[in-house]
């Protein structure tokens, strides 16, 4: 068995609120008798994208299991890459922060969905031919895919603005190929559908939830609600078996 904890969106801006909703977290996977194998995050890491921000959340993860992070669209390349030296292993610098992390019997590629200064996804050719060549590689393990925005609407006016374009481009590199799950963030929301072929899974957002445009909305007019339960996703990998998801909602 292979589990990973699925974290998403925990916007950490040096207040007590962002903070405490990530420890609830924390604290939780560390009352666990079977420690997870991985602790993943996918995206906005940070609120601004400042470096301070960074080292909050590098001192909010330390422990003994091995921490992935990847970026979203409130986070900036290049002080995510100072303040995070101890958890994102890419080469360059700046824009983009593409990773192939192995840990365990699992692969991860860790894929920057991000564009600078914008709040939408996109994949260039540049990344799409990196992924490509990444996923043809074979590996005997389970494969994770892993990005900040997801290739789907959710009928939401406001925030369909901002998911992945280029999908089709997308959608041609990853079928066909042997990918266990794709993992996202982003909306802020558990979310479970497939795309290219392969499961999708979504891990809600740890400051906030986004309601459906059919739900209530928050008391205070914003398209997120800053008082409901922070919660991730536990996947849980069984050689032989498929892959399985929970979600947890600690208070």
């Amino acid at each position: 068995m292979y589990v990973i904890a699925h974290l998403s969106d925990p916007h950490l801006d040096g207040s007590e609120e962002a903070r405490s909703r990530l420890r609830r977290i924390t604290s939780y996977l560390g009352t666990f008798s079977r420690p997870v194998d991985v602790i993943l995050v996918t995206g906005d890491l940070a609120d601004h994208g400042q470096e301070a921000e960074y080292a909050e959340l590098a001192a909010e993860l330390t422990s003994d299991l091995p921490v992935l992070m990847l970026p979203g669209n409130h986070d900036v390349s290049a002080p995510l890459r100072a303040g995070l030296t101890a958890y994102v292993d890419s080469p360059g610098e700046g824009h983009p922060v593409h990773q192939v992390r192995e840990v365990g019997e699992a692969r991860f590629v860790l894929v920057d969905s991000t564009v600078p200064g914008e709040d939408h996804g996109l994949l260039s050719d540049e990344s799409l031919a990196w992924l490509d060549g990444v996923l043809s590689e074979p590996f005997d393990g389970p494969v994770f895919v892993a990005f900040h925005h997801p290739p789907l609407d959710l009928h939401h006016p406001v925030m369909d603005q901002w998911m992945l374009r280029s999908r089709e481009a997308f959608e041609a590199v990853l079928t066909g190929k042997r990918i266990t799950a794709l993992l996202t963030g982003h909306v802020h929301n558990a979310i479970v559908t497939t795309f290219a072929g392969h499961p999708v899974l979504g891990a809600p957002g740890i400051r906030s939830t986004v309601p459906l445009p059919f739900e209530p909305s928050p008391a205070d007019g914003r398209i997120v609600d800053t008082a409901a339960h922070t919660g991730f996703a536990l996947h849980v990998h069984t050689p032989g078996e498929p892959l399985q998801t929970f979600y947890r909602f600690p208070v």
